[in-house]
């Protein structure tokens, strides 16, 4: 096949193109030429606001960076006639669990695992708008319309092209521009002897994949028409606990500190985190599995092991979104 992909160059999108080319498929790279990672395929070079000038004929486009529903919209109307199909990267916060997580949806808990047909949240935008536009200083194909939920809907309700959607997790891996890893390490490589975490928060359970399973998924539903007109919750399984995932990612370092678990009101500010710890935000990833024959190529072991390796290689003095106070830590200790 001949495989459009947009947002090829970032975080995911090259392990996509690998993996497509890798198999034998035509692959070309839409992007604005910010960075240009060695890739066996055609860069095209432009904004996505140019797309309708694209005439590299193809039959699938990816699209990895949807942002908005006006952006699917003009997605649509960019390959409308031009492409048999477009695959999006969506993500699992399009489900009401993560309004109630958030705090944002009103009721009791969702039960999980969230499958496909789970409600969705009935509130659009989520994420507190401080949230957002740190999140935005990361990630700069994110506008401030971001949401997940008009953007499958545009993509789905087109009719043509045909739509395929991938709901994505918390994806982690090396070069993970949101540094997922860097509280634990940050603190492993200071030599803490202690971590904190917040109790109310330990035994919660969230997705994640690595982001080479992500890619996997991506290139496989792009190529295998069983995947027209449908929808799939992707991640690694089994969910951890965030205590158990940061215990996996500080064995890894070759940490030999202990964690403390303290309530809220012990904790210092910069570590409490807000929203409902009561709703586990745990997805169903079956569909996938049995509909496309998906299977992860790696395993979180290694998967964990290969993304210390590299953030204790690259790792920063300190993270924006992962503020760091060691007086008020030490002061919490004692």
């Amino acid at each position: 096949m001949r495989v459009l992909v947009i947002g090829g160059t970032g975080f995911i999108g090259p392990h996509v193109v690998r993996a497509l080319a890798e198999a034998g498929h035509e692959v070309a790279v839409f992007h604005r030429g910010r960075s240009s990672p060695a890739l066996p395929v055609e860069h095209l070079l432009g904004d996505r606001v140019e797309l309708s000038n694209v005439r590299w004929k193809a039959d699938v486009v990816i699209d990895l960076i949807l942002s908005s529903g006006r952006q699917a919209e003009a997605l649509v109307h960019a390959f409308r006639g031009k492409a048999n199909r477009l695959v999006i990267a969506s993500s699992c916060d399009v489900y009401c669990a993560c309004g109630v997580l958030h705090g944002s949806e009103p009721g009791p808990p969702e039960s999980v695992p969230l499958t496909e047909e789970s409600p969705q949240r009935t509130k659009l935008q989520t994420y507190p708008p401080e949230q957002l536009q740190a999140v935005r200083q990361i990630y700069p194909w994110v506008d401030e319309d971001y949401d997940k939920i008009p953007v499958e809907r545009a993509v789905m309700a087109a009719g043509e092209p045909a739509g395929t959607v991938l709901r994505l997790p918390m994806v982690y891996g090396p070069g993970d521009p949101l540094r997922r890893f860097f509280p634990i390490l940050r603190r492993v490589a200071d030599r803490r002897t202690h971590i904190l975490i917040q109790e109310e928060w330990a035994d919660w359970k969230g997705p994640r994949g690595y982001v080479e399973n992500v890619a996997h998924a991506i290139a496989l539903a792009a190529v295998d028409d069983r995947a027209i007109n449908r929808i799939y919750n992707v991640g690694d399984q089994p969910s951890f606990t965030e205590f158990e995932w940061a215990r996996t990612i500080a064995h890894a370092a070759g940490w030999n500190g202990s964690f403390l678990r303290l309530p809220q009101d012990r904790l210092p500010k910069h570590l409490m985190q807000r929203g409902n710890a009561a709703q586990p935000w745990v997805i169903d990833t079956s569909r996938i599995e049995r509909e496309l024959g998906y299977r992860a190529p790696v395993t979180t072991a290694l998967g964990v092991r290969r993304t210390v390796e590299w953030d204790l290689a690259n790792l920063p003095a300190s993270f924006p979104i992962h503020p760091i106070d060691y007086i008020a830590e030490d002061a919490a200790l004692r």
